[in-house]
C-alpha cells in the first residue's frame, strides 16, 4: 500500500495506473486518486456532519444524507442525540468502532475517488455490525479498483485476485475457489476461520 501511494518509490520494476507509470504522477495528485479506510478509523472533533464532509466541503445536506442511506450509517446517525449535528470528541469516543467506520465510509463514498484501499477495516468490530459494513464496502467498491488487506478471509472472498502473503512474500494467489482446490496456505487459513 505504501509503494501505491508512493510513500516509498519501487527499486525495480513499476506500478502503473491507467498505462501511466506512477513516478511521473504528481504525489498529492495520485494520493487523491485513493479513499482509504483503515483498522483503526480517524474522526476529527466536531460534529459528524463535519467529519464526512472533510474531502467534500462544498456538499449539499441532501447529498451526505443519500450517502449516508447508501453506506448504510444513516439509521445510526439518526439515532444520535443531534443526529448530523452530534459533535464529537476524542476521536468519535461515543461511537463503536462500528459506527466509526461507518462515518469513514460515507466520507468516502461522499468523496467519490476511483480506487480504495481497505486495510484490515473490519479487524475491530463485531461479526453483526461487520455484515452492516460488508455492504457499505460492496456498494463502495462497486466500478472502483480495490486494494484490501485482511485476515478476515470473509472480507475477500468475492475477490477478483486473492495474493496470499506470509513473511512479506506472495506465496500464492488465484480466486478463492482456486485457493480452496490448491489446498495449500489459504485453504488452511480459510479452514480456521470457517470450518466445522
Amino acid at each position: 500500500m505504501n509503494l501505491l501511494m508512493r510513500f516509498y518509490d519501487v527499486t525495480s520494476g513499476e506500478i502503473l495506473i491507467d498505462g501511466e507509470n506512477i513516478q511521473e504522477v504528481n504525489r498529492r495528485l495520485l494520493r487523491k486518486s485513493f479513499g482509504m479506510v483503515l483498522q483503526e478509523s480517524w474522526l476529527k472533533n466536531g460534529t459528524i456532519l463535519e467529519n464526512i464532509k472533510l474531502g467534500k466541503p462544498d456538499a449539499t445536506q441532501e447529498e451526505i444524507e443519500d450517502v449516508a442511506k447508501e453506506a448504510r450509517s444513516y439509521e445510526m446517525i439518526q439515532k444520535l442525540p443531534n443526529g448530523f449535528d452530534t459533535v464529537l470528541e476524542n476521536n468519535g469516543s461515543i461511537l463503536s468502532e462500528g459506527e466509526k467506520q461507518l462515518i469513514s465510509i460515507t466520507r468516502i463514498l461522499l468523496l467519490n475517488p476511483p480506487m480504495l484501499i481497505l486495510d484490515e477495516a473490519t479487524s475491530n468490530i463485531d461479526t453483526r455490525t461487520e455484515l452492516q459494513i460488508q455492504e457499505a464496502f460492496d456498494k463502495l467498491m462497486k466500478g472502483r479498483t480495490s486494494f484490501i488487506v485482511a485476515h478476515r478471509l470473509s472480507t475477500i472472498v468475492s475477490a477478483d485476485m486473492i495474493l496470499v502473503m506470509k513473511d512479506g512474500e506472495i506465496i500464492e494467489q488465484g480466486k478463492h475457489e482456486e485457493l480452496l482446490k490448491k489446498n495449500g496456505f489459504y485453504a488452511e487459513l480459510y479452514e480456521s476461520q470457517f470450518g466445522e
